[in-house]
């Protein structure tokens, strides 16, 4: 990994140097926008709708039009009269429990490595952290941007997670469930054994993006065959415009209760020392996308282009 920052955090008058790295990645397959007809790359100028030219992005600056019609233009100068943290600096504003952090509240995620000869400093605010059970609520400044972040632990790693703003966050209002029946004490009942009966310990190597795995399958492919491919679709299956029938709630989670309770006993035979549910086979796996979708591409589309696609160009619209 390679440090997109440099600073120290404000631990009241201790300093802690730290170096910022960000700690996820998007391993999504990224592709360039092509012509069809012959597979020549498409690319974009930044004209200007009032000289017709091409405009350089050093001459370029920012515009707000307001509802009511008028554009006020702002500078690189009047950017930096805006308040901001320091920008080599991560002031710590309170410590909060950690369970009064909403998870909808949380944007990206850094890792923090300790800058310096002796990392005591950095170790010292870990292991508070831990022991306080506590997480410290910060002002992050990246990109001319200040965000209020969490500081919390993670295998014994300092990690910073921006935080959305209240205002960002879009309240849930839904008149269809304020007269939405309680569910009734069987049904509850019914449901806790379900879940009961599913339930395992988290281990998110099990889930896997299937959607990416047969794309980059189908690219593979592609270039194997020398970039001609033909994808055969299946037809969708046509909607007769019958109402669905309507089953009984109780009954579909006993039937999904049994069946679970099944698959566990079937499993028992061959089961190993592992803690593991094996209920939890029954679960469907989290994917983005299954594999019939990832076969609709058309052929010319596929066969445009025999090279990879590039991971720094945008992804195809």
């Amino acid at each position: 990994m390679r440090s997109i920052w440099k600073g120290s955090i404000a631990f009241g008058l201790v300093n802690v140097p730290v170096k910022v790295y960000s700690a996820t990645e998007q391993h999504d397959i990224r592709f360039h926008q092509v012509h069809a007809k012959d597979g020549g790359r498409i690319k974009y100028d930044r004209i200007c709708q009032e000289c017709g030219k091409s405009v350089q992005f050093a001459d370029i600056d920012k515009a707000y039009d307001s509802p009511d019609g008028e554009r006020v233009i702002l500078t690189d100068d009047d950017f930096d009269k805006l308040p901001a943290a320091e920008k080599h600096e991560i002031p710590v504003l309170e410590f909060v429990p950690t369970e009064q952090i909403d998870p909808i509240l949380y944007d990206k995620s850094y890792f923090l490595e300790p800058d310096s000869s002796s990392p005591k400093a950095y170790v010292l605010l870990r292991e508070t952290l831990e022991e306080t059970e506590r997480t410290a609520l910060v002002h992050f400044t990246l990109r001319q941007k200040t965000r209020l972040a969490a500081l919390r632990v993670r295998d014994n790693v300092l990690v910073i997670q921006t935080l959305l703003w209240p205002d960002e966050v879009r309240a849930a209002e839904f008149p269809s469930l304020d007269d939405a029946p309680s569910a009734r004490p069987q049904e509850v009942k019914m449901a806790t054994s379900l879940v009961e009966s599913m339930s395992s310990e988290f281990d998110p190597t099990e889930y896997t993006d299937d959607y990416q795995i047969e794309l980059r399958k189908l690219i593979d492919e592609t270039l194997a065959n020398g970039g001609e491919k033909v994808i055969h679709t299946e037809a969708e299956s046509q909607d007769d415009g019958e109402d669905a029938e309507v089953v009984d709630l109780v009954a579909a989670l006993q039937r999904s209760v049994e069946a679970a309770g099944k698959n566990a006993k079937s499993g028992s035979d061959s089961a190993s020392s592992s803690s593991k549910t094996p209920a939890k086979k029954t679960a469907a796996k989290k994917t983005t996308a299954r594999k019939t979708p990832a076969k609709k591409a058309p052929a010319k589309k596929a066969a445009a282009k025999k090279a990879a696609p590039s991971t720094d160009e945008a992804k195809g619209a």
